[in-house]
């Protein structure tokens, strides 16, 4: 379907037209006029003629310069007036013709009304990709639904979806995402985020470098994403325009199709001038690119809105000629009055000093100064990591406080993010500044947009302002909360099915409609408790929202308590369910081994069971073979409130304890150098082979290292970061350890041995397995103590990097040559590994062992395409596929910030195998697996962590003890 000519240029040329006709008729009358009169002269006619033909070209160009005036009047946005059930279209101007009606019946609907608050038992009704009918339905409104569609002549049956009760929500909405601008898989010919010309480039469009073809568009949606702000990135300035778009795709399959409401047309069919959007971006990222410091910055926005308004200005006070009808001052000839004053660089923020411009800012002062001394509103900032710290100079922004957009955990990538907190959204909204919870797509996958809303409900902000900070706050920011951000009659038909509460842990979407258009194909539907119906009990964490704002951010944060054992024993009550460590020996080096048991899971119970602790040690439980006496004299006395005792988690994957701000080459232990890619000092290889150790630049009391801590993660494995192919030797730590010198911080000084073979090394693949091949079959003596001949021994395994599946067959297949060779078995683990789903049942035969570092895949290189999607696309999630085949399995993270969040991996990857993994198998991931997988060894019974108001598989517990065997000591 061909794009309709923009609104003023239909009108300019049917004025034209008019005019011409009106001009040429002047000319034939004057002709038979002068005839009539018998005056022959042809000069006197041709003057006359010349006179008329004048004053109609004038009246041509005061029509054009009166309706160019009266567009720089218009105020963007729908009316005061404007009343979406009464809007002046009968159907979504992205409508498809055909689509059945469909009524959605015996819902829970959280409209997004009355600020979060409003929530309705009924039905809801979508016919011509509007919402027409909320709550009850009557029959008259399902009769006219009907004749609508025979009027139609698509004759589409109206579909009813019973949901037995299931939440219904809007569509959620993304104001920070570059999705279809980084588009996955990420090729060099697909990334459009930026332009490197220049800090300040106004006049670029993001609409001009959507990909229609990005993969993250279908996940996005499978996660009840409908809508979504595209803003260039951050690596100017100005970077650009940004645009609003549906993510489904259209039957025109255009960039332009997408968007719902483009800007560059004057006026829509409903009567209104639609926003423009744009992005403003501040500090580190910028600075890096061009080398400037914030000084360039604020200077490089003065001078170009100095720019804007010497346009404006100049545009003003010529439309008060205009507007006053000075015709005459106008005029530069008897033919031709001046030119409406234009410039098309400078146009888009000519607009945003109109007002007519939703922006989106990043950095506080200097764009509060800016938006006060040029006198322009600003719709949000974003990233904002010490936002909930100035909310006073929030509220002097020009216009208003802005809306804040966030992230809910992810942090301390770079110095001015250093202070972001978890609690930064509560914060905000008690001190009255709207929140909104963004993805910055693909930094976070847009598909788990809701989980960045459910950390921050976790963490404080009411249930509500949670729900509304990816719907109504964030459709309001993007000046669309006219249409969509929420369910009411005459807004578009973009709404969510989900399969419990949104906010609880895990919650799936069931089906989405965008447009009244289902999105899901036969979508696998999660079985879940009942009790996930209802709004998760989060726990009470006003002491430490106080403790942020009071130390400026970064409240004081520690691992290891007073190491002095408790006075007597400790009893803990409330305990309704218990994981603990099986202890066996037996192993050729007497070296322990332990396996995960659940002792009991009294789920139902009313009070919960005893547990008495000793020196780090469980010694007795109320009512099994291990129950005592539990009226024995006690030092101390916990009450879990109905919680939990679960083994602490193990995090790896990321540079955690080597890497403290990644943009701050200061404060990381730095990249290793690579003897395939690069050299190796020669005094580093000495008599050795050379391999660096990840011991040796371990740094403790890092805050992302004491969080992780703090909420039950207390071992890390790492292995040396490096982008090549041999990394090093990877160390197991305790993540509570006040420095390396103590004992016990180490857990292990040695694990395995870490490579690396993808795409992306500077060499070859084939010559990476070379390498590899050439390294193994080196030969040596089996008692060659080097890390490699270790690894050729069998005593450490070598951990591979690799996410392709051809990779990892070729790896299979290497490893089959070296065992027949040597009769030695190579101890093999894969990291990373996102296509090893379609190697499973190899890589079970093999013995080899996989780490996820992306549990929830996404497809962001070629490497990494081929991936599970997990419900509600597939059935099966890549770890259930693996367990199914027998593998042993772990899980892990990319991003140090992350490991704080294992516990919440943990549970959501037993939520999404349906069942079929129990609590300590979903555990072990995080645990025992991921010890065999990285040749971990306890010596002692690992840490154990009390839960206080539930388990650690949702939202209503909180970590209050760890239990420590390795130290013999109880900290609460």
């Amino acid at each position: 379907m061909a794009l309709q000519e923009p609104r003023i240029e239909r009108r300019m040329k049917a004025m034209l037209r008019v005019h011409l006709v009106v001009i040429f008729t002047l000319i034939v009358y004057c002709l038979y006029a002068g005839f009539q009169r018998g005056d022959t002269s042809l000069a006197a006619r041709l003057s006359q003629l010349t006179s008329w033909r004048n004053s109609g070209a004038l009246k041509v160009q005061r029509a054009t310069l009166q309706a160019q005036c009266a567009n720089v009047r218009a105020a963007a946005g729908p009316p005061a007036s404007f009343n979406p059930s009464s809007r002046l279209r009968d159907s979504n101007d992205h409508w498809v013709p055909g689509t059945p009606p469909t009524l959605i019946r015996n819902a829970k609907i959280w409209t997004g009304a009355g600020n979060g608050t409003e929530i309705v038992s009924g039905d809801v009704l979508l016919d011509r990709g509007l919402v027409v009918g909320v709550g009850s339905i009557s029959a008259r409104v399902l009769q006219a639904v009907r004749k609508n569609s025979r009027r139609d002549g698509s004759k589409a049956e109206l579909r009813v979806v019973d949901v037995g009760g299931k939440w219904v929500t809007p569509g959620l909405v993304d104001l920070h995402s570059h999705i279809g601008v980084y588009s996955a898989p990420e090729l060099n010919g697909a990334q459009d985020g930026n332009s490197r010309k220049a800090p300040i480039q106004p006049w670029l469009r993001s609409i001009d470098g959507l990909n229609t073809h990005d993969d993250s568009y279908e996940l996005a949606i499978s996660g009840g994403v409908t809508t979504a702000q595209i803003l260039p990135g951050s690596a100017n300035n100005i970077g650009g325009q940004a645009f609003v778009i549906k993510l489904r795709e259209t039957a025109e399959r255009s960039a332009t199709a997408k968007v719902i409401e483009p800007p560059y047309l004057p006026s829509n069919s409903s009567g209104y001038r639609p926003w423009r959007h744009m992005k403003h971006a501040c500090g580190e990222n910028i600075n890096n690119v061009y080398s400037q410091v914030r000084m360039d910055a604020i200077w490089n926005f003065r001078q170009a809105y100095d720019q804007a308004r010497k346009v404006r200005d100049a545009q003003d006070a010529f439309c008060v000629r205009v507007e006053a009808g000075d015709w005459e001052s106008l005029k530069v000839n008897e033919n031709a009055y001046e030119e409406f004053p234009e410039n098309l660089q400078w146009e888009s923020l000519v607009d945003v000093l109109r007002g007519r411009v939703k922006l989106s800012a990043v950095d506080f002062d200097g764009i509060v100064r800016l938006s006060n001394e040029f006198k322009f509103p600003v719709a949000s900032f974003h990233h904002g990591g010490e936002a909930y710290l100035i909310t006073d100079l929030l509220k002097k922004t020009y216009g208003g406080a802005p809306a804040l957009a966030l992230f809910a955990s992810n942090f301390r990538k770079k110095r001015e993010a250093y202070r972001g907190s978890e609690f930064a959204p509560a914060i905000l909204a008690e001190n009255g500044v709207p929140v909104v919870m963004k993805s910055d797509h693909p930094v976070l996958n847009s598909r788990y947009l809701i989980f960045e809303a459910q950390q921050a409900h976790y963490h404080g902000l009411s249930p509500e302002l949670a729900l509304s900070s990816v719907t109504s706050v964030s459709a309001k920011a993007a000046g669309l909360d006219h249409r969509v951000g929420s369910i009411a009659e005459g807004y578009d038909a973009d709404v969510v099915i989900w399969d419990s509460h949104p906010l609880n842990l895990g919650a799936t979407p069931v089906q989405v409609y965008i447009d009244g258009i289902e999105q899901l194909k036969d979508p696998f539907v999660l079985n879940k408790p009942e009790e996930f119906q209802k709004v998760p009990e989060v726990p009470d964490f006003s002491k430490e929202r106080a403790d942020t704002v009071k130390y400026s951010g970064l409240p004081p944060l520690t691992g290891w308590k007073d190491e002095k054992k408790q006075a007597g024993r400790v009893k803990v009550v409330g305990v309704k369910s218990l994981v603990a460590y099986e202890e066996s020996t037996g192993a050729q080096d007497d070296t322990p081994s332990f396996a995960l048991k659940t002792l009991f899971d009294d789920k139902h119970s009313s009070s919960g069971r005893t547990v008495i602790i000793e020196g780090g040690r469980i010694v007795c439980i109320e009512g099994t073979a291990s129950s005592c006496t539990i009226s024995v004299r006690v030092g101390e006395t916990i009450d879990l409130q109905g919680g939990s005792i679960a083994p602490a988690l193990t995090t790896y994957g990321s540079p955690l304890g080597l890497v403290e701000i990644r943009q701050e080459a200061s404060t990381n232990d730095g990249s290793v150098p690579d003897p395939l890619t690069g050299s190796v000092p020669s005094i580093v290889r000495g008599t050795g082979d050379g391999v660096i150790r990840a011991v040796d630049g371990l740094s403790f009391g890092g805050r992302s290292t004491l969080l992780a801590y703090k909420d039950g993660v207390t071992t890390a494995i790492t292995a040396p970061s490096g982008g090549g192919f041999q990394r090093g030797l990877a160390t197991a730590f305790d993540t509570g350890a006040p420095h390396s010198a103590v004992d016990g911080a180490v857990l292990q000084e040695e694990t395995a041995l870490h490579i690396a073979i993808n795409f992306q090394i500077s060499t070859s693949v084939s010559t990476q397995v070379a390498a590899l091949r050439s390294l193994l079959f080196a030969g040596g003596d089996e008692e060659d103590a080097s890390a490699w001949g270790r690894v050729r021994a069998g005593k450490i395994p070598l951990v591979v990097a690799v996410q392709s599946a051809d990779i990892i067959a070729t790896l299979l297949s290497l490893k089959a040559d070296y065992e027949e060779a040597t009769g030695r078995t190579l101890k093999l683990t894969f990291s990373g590994a996102t296509e090893a789903h379609l190697l499973a049942s190899e890589i079970a035969e093999a013995g080899v062992s996989v780490i996820l570092t992306s549990p929830r895949p996404y497809p962001g290189s070629w490497e990494q395409r081929r991936i599970v999607h997990g419900p509600p696309l597939s059935q099966e999630s890549t770890v259930t596929t693996l367990v199914k085949a027998g593998v042993n399995v772990g899980i892990g993270v990319i991003d140090e910030a992350s490991g704080r969040n294992t516990r919440f991996d943990v549970a959501w990857t037993a939520l999404e195998a349906n069942g079929t993994i129990s609590k300590s198998e979903a555990i072990a991931l995080a645990s025992t697996n991921l010890h065999k997988a990285l040749g971990y060894s306890p010596q002692k019974t690992p840490d154990l962590v009390l839960y206080r108001g539930g388990d650690l598989f949702g939202f209503e517990s909180k970590v209050v003890g760890i239990v420590s065997a390795q130290r013999g000591v109880e900290e609460f």
